[in-house]
């Protein structure tokens, strides 16, 4: 019995989960009316969707897939004039 003793702490956080759920989706007693509320769901679908997007869509890179290495000349002139195979 001792070697399920890891299971607890698992049983207990999941039976918290379990009432927690329960009482966050119980039935509410209140002032809301549901016709009230589907007028403003309804409200709300019918409003015009904002046009266009705020940020560029980014160019696409024409990669080859070939990973080329940037010169680690130190005097900064490019290549060395060697050629990679």
């Amino acid at each position: 019995m001792e070697i399920l003793l890891w299971l607890v702490p698992a049983v207990v956080a999941t039976a918290v989960a379990a009432c927690w759920v329960g009482w966050a989706g119980r039935e509410r007693s209140g002032d809301v009316d549901r016709e009230v509320l589907a007028q403003r769901l309804a409200e709300a679908l019918q409003k015009d969707l904002p046009v266009g997007y705020a940020a560029r869509i980014p160019e696409r890179d024409r990669s080859t897939g070939i990973a080329v290495r940037p010169s680690r000349d130190p005097r900064g002139t490019g290549s060395s004039g060697r050629r990679a195979s």
